[in-house]
């Protein structure tokens, strides 16, 4: 459905010969007609709802979910901005595996580190270290230092920091593809009428339709 909705341009396959010949045409979609979505959309928690994605599931699976019918998947794509939807949606767990096999080698997927990430350390009611922040191995070795309200305290830093894996980068990664933007019925509607607006050409020296162009090259 998505393509018959871009407009068509057509476009000459060889130069004009002057004075007497033709240039041969051929007509084909305009996929140079990217469609911005306009970013304030997520903004506005009224105009979609979030949805994660469970194993296995196919954006056309969702579109027929959501919007009753497969072909809207283009919706979904248009709306989350992916640019190869193919890479954008999350791995089932085999795939996954072997994916990051082949990546980093069999054992090193799992042996090696890939980076530290902190642990919250609190200082009363104040946070002394944020959890989550990505660290170094020098920082998981060393002391950490830190004022607990009374007093100066000093710990391993291995006790307010952990090794994460390659493997589990790579799964932490993955699950961040689940969250995606599913936009509401009522704003579905007009975005699939504004974009059938959008996809029409404006008169010019080069307009033959509204769905047609003629491009020289």
């Amino acid at each position: 459905m998505y393509f018959s909705l871009i407009p068509d341009i057509k476009y000459d396959l060889k130069p004009i010969s002057y004075p007497f010949s033709e240039s041969d045409y051929i007509t084909a979609k305009n996929f140079f007609r990217r469609y911005q979505v306009n970013p304030d959309i997520f903004d506005y928690a009224i105009f979609y709802k979030k949805y994660s994605i469970k194993n296995g599931e196919r954006i056309e699976n969702i579109s027929e979910k959501y919007y009753g019918n497969s072909f809207y998947d283009w919706v979904i794509i248009l709306t989350n901005n992916f640019i190869n939807p193919q890479f954008a949606l999350p791995l089932d767990s085999e795939t996954l595996r072997k994916s990051v096999e082949y990546k980093y080698g069999e054992l090193e997927a799992y042996s090696n580190i890939h980076h530290y990430v902190t642990s919250e350390v609190k200082n009363g009611d104040l946070i002394a270290l944020q959890a989550g922040l990505i660290v170094d191995q020098n920082f998981y070795s060393s002391p950490f230092t830190y004022w607990n309200g009374s007093q100066t305290v000093t710990v391993p830093g291995n006790t307010v920091s952990s090794p994460v894996t390659n493997y589990e980068y790579e799964v932490e990664e993955n699950e961040k593809k689940r969250e995606i933007f599913i936009l509401k019925e009522t704003y579905f509607r007009r975005f699939v009428e504004e974009f059938k607006t959008k996809n029409l050409y404006q008169e010019s020296s080069d307009f033959i339709s509204k769905r047609l162009k003629k491009v020289a090259v």
